[in-house]
């Protein structure tokens, strides 16, 4: 009986919001690979920014919808509208709803039947730990300086009592497990991102020139990477885009080229012809390391996040335990000393392949379904 319940189950996924595609589209794209016939639920579906990877037939979106504009402008409305539209679906048709959730899809409402996993990439950061942050960078306007800690009262109340609601927590590395402990009191099991090691391969020579894949944000510190590369007069390529670009320009150096954006199908021969990716941020995972990895390439990184978790120090990468210039050129120089195995790197990467995430997570809902219909039963009786 059991079997037939596990084969016939019908599924939803949840997404947050379709505006872009990021290392959060990926992992809900393996998902829809895994569930073809599932539906995916998302506040607002920007269909340009995401037609060619997503299946837009798939998408129920919500009533933000269909505000003029409202995809390219989410950031801007007003916090109230999205745990409302958030509650207002009806998922009493199906077995098991998987969230993929960084802000507020794990607050959907579900009845006893259904089994809601959260595979959650962070607790809501602008509710939590950069809520000061938030604050003071996204407005200086005085108004919004007044009204923005009230309104996050708000949401933070309400993202603690949403966070209760999934029956299972599944996050992306152990140092994410820790913040959804510390805000939200659940323990999380951890299942990492897919990383789709196929589409790289391994190159023998390389061109010279260091490298950094990302979004151009403060965070990111890639000002640091450029500062570490201009002083020791090393070759840097970096490929991105975001608010930090003019700010990276001046600061560039000779050797520095800021590629702006690189399409997906160009990066595989962009860190084929690295030394090394630099990587001095502090992120929850950072997929980029894994992808230099499968390249054959080491990352150096800041010595924090998920990079303390994916990169092992001296075999498939150098990790660096400050977060300045003078650390990452000595990252740069250490492994500069180093004699890398390419092929070694790789394989280490390939632990965390496209594969491995989707018997992970198979294995998960098959497991935690069973759990839930054992408990059911039990109460039922």
């Amino acid at each position: 009986m059991m079997y037939f319940i596990l084969n016939q189950m019908r599924v939803a996924l949840v997404h947050d919001y379709l505006t872009h595609f990021g290392g959060a589209e990926r992992v809900l794209l393996a998902l829809m690979e895994l569930y073809p016939n599932a539906p995916v639920y998302t506040l607002v579906h920007d269909k340009e920014n995401t037609s060619l990877k997503i299946d837009s037939r798939r998408i129920r979106t919500s009533f933000l919808q269909k505000i003029p504009g409202a995809a390219r402008a989410h950031r801007y409305w007003p916090l109230a509208l999205m745990p409302t539209a958030t509650e207002q679906w009806d998922f009493s048709d199906f077995d098991v709803v998987i969230s993929t959730s960084h802000s507020f899809s794990k607050g959907i409402i579900t009845g006893p039947k259904t089994l809601h996993i959260s595979y959650c990439f962070t607790p809501t950061r602008y509710a939590w730990d950069d809520s000061h942050r938030y604050v003071r960078e996204f407005s200086q306007s005085p108004s919004f300086q007044k009204v923005a800690p009230v309104a996050l009262s708000y949401i933070r109340l309400w993202d603690y009592y949403a966070s209760q609601r999934p029956d299972v927590y599944v996050t992306i590395s152990h140092y994410v497990a820790r913040r959804i402990e510390k805000y939200y009191r659940r323990p999380a099991k951890v299942i990492y991102p897919p990383v789709d090691v196929k589409r790289f391969a391994v190159q023998s020579q390389n061109d010279g020139y260091y490298l950094v894949v990302s979004r151009l944000v403060p965070y990111k510190r890639i000002d640091i990477a450029i500062e570490a590369c201009k002083q020791l007069g090393r070759r840097l390529r970096i490929a991105g885009v975001g608010p930090e670009l003019e700010a990276l320009k001046k600061l560039a150096g000779e050797e520095t080229e800021l590629l702006g954006f690189v399409p997906d199908e160009k990066l595989p021969s962009l860190y084929a012809g690295a030394k090394a990716l630099l990587f001095p941020q502090e992120e929850d995972f950072g997929i980029t390391p894994l992808e230099a990895a499968a390249s054959g390439k080491p990352t150096i990184a800041f010595d924090a996040g998920g990079a303390s978790e994916t990169i092992i120090n001296g075999k498939t990468g150098i990790l660096v335990p400050d977060q300045t210039t003078e650390a990452l050129m000595q990252g740069i120089l250490q492994s500069e000393d180093t004699t890398w195995d390419p092929l070694a790197i790789r394989r280490h990467a390939q632990t965390y392949d496209r594969e491995t995430f989707l018997h992970a997570m198979e294995t998960l809902v098959h497991n935690e379904m069973i759990s839930h219909e054992y408990a059911r039963g039990k109460a039922l009786r």
